[in-house]
């Protein structure tokens, strides 16, 4: 498989087999890592991340992946670049081509990715936009093999805010590795009848399912991993909380729901998560409508059913492989 020089945009851009070796790929460096097994395959290259939007997780494991790699990082945060501001997206594409081996882009519409891609020469990688989280996307289901030791045949459910950038990446890989998926939300929340239409050609080639419904009883029994998101993503208006909470609280992944699933259940959540009141944003939503859980109540996140530290490693696992992939002609061996 030829992936040198390719941009990571999209799930949609890559093949089953193609998803499968980035796994594959995602693993063995996990073993390295575990191993202590030196892997500086890139001592002469360096790389730009370029954040509108700031991340924990997406920063740390594209620093530390590029690292273990033996690249030099850039990181550039939202203040640190003239992108949109006093400098187009073509002409910083052109610019950091110039001066990287590769970048990557975290932010706000697909278009931006888009732009750097067309407008680079070395590969494009796409940390989140407002449509896509492919990254997150390939650590979930590297986390959930590990889990179960398969994936065809599984079924994944997305419960909550099922229009969002995650619960388009899931949906599409979940299709195209032959998992049964469930996005499980309010209607006024339902994925983009697009993403759907794209999907379901792809989910009956590989033998499963796509659903999309209102009702949580279509969970029972079925469900093999259920996944959620932040009710309050980052920028939302605090004069909508209010709504969006008595929206999506029905919709709460508590242990009534993951028992009625069944009993081997697991839970992912991408994080950051409103499990307590240990954050700032959680004690203002308490002192505002009284609930000190959002999304997943405590005793799930905190439960050993929940393999979300797991699926957090994980994403500096396949980002590695990604960016591997993605720079070098040769396989791992």
């Amino acid at each position: 498989m030829d992936f040198y020089g390719r941009d990571f945009l999209r799930i949609l851009d890559f093949s089953e087999d193609e998803l499968l070796y980035m796994l594959s790929t995602a693993k063995k460096f996990k073993e390295y890592k575990k191993t202590g097994r030196a892997h500086k395959i890139f001592p002469n290259k360096n790389i730009a991340i370029l954040f509108e939007k700031t991340s924990t997780r997406t920063r740390c494991s594209f620093e530390v992946a590029g690292y273990d790699l033996g690249m030099g990082v850039t990181y550039l945060e939202p203040t640190g670049s003239q992108m949109g501001h006093k400098e187009s997206i073509a002409d910083t594409a052109r610019v950091l081509a110039r001066i990287y081996d590769g970048i990557e882009y975290r932010g706000f519409s697909q278009e931006i990715v888009n732009g750097l891609a067309q407008y680079s020469k070395v590969p494009v990688w796409n940390g989140l936009t407002n449509e896509c989280h492919p990254t997150q996307a390939l650590g979930d289901f590297m986390t959930i093999e590990e889990h179960f030791g398969r994936l065809k045949g599984l079924t994944l459910a997305f419960v909550g805010d099922t229009r969002n950038n995650v619960a388009n990446s899931l949906m599409v890989m979940s299709a195209k590795m032959g998992v049964n998926f469930i996005a499980c939300g309010p209607e006024s929340l339902r994925p983009a009848n697009e993403i759907v239409e794209a999907c379901r050609p792809i989910a009956e080639k590989n033998g499963c399912t796509i659903t999309v419904t209102s009702n949580i009883a279509d969970l029972n029994g079925r469900a093999d991993v259920i996944y959620t998101d932040v009710w309050l993503s980052m920028g939302e208006d605090k004069e909508k909380w209010g709504e969006r909470i008595q929206l999506l609280t029905p919709y709460r992944v508590d242990m009534e729901m993951m028992n009625r699933a069944k009993p081997e259940t697991v839970f992912l959540h991408c994080l950051p998560s409103f499990h307590d009141l240990n954050t700032a944003v959680a004690r203002d939503v308490y002192e505002k409508y009284g609930i000190s859980e959002m999304e997943v109540s405590n005793e799930v996140f905190e439960s050993e059913r929940s393999l979300v530290f797991e699926e957090a490693e994980n994403r500096m696992h396949t980002i590695k492989a990604v960016m591997f992939l993605t720079l070098y002609k040769k396989e791992v061996k």
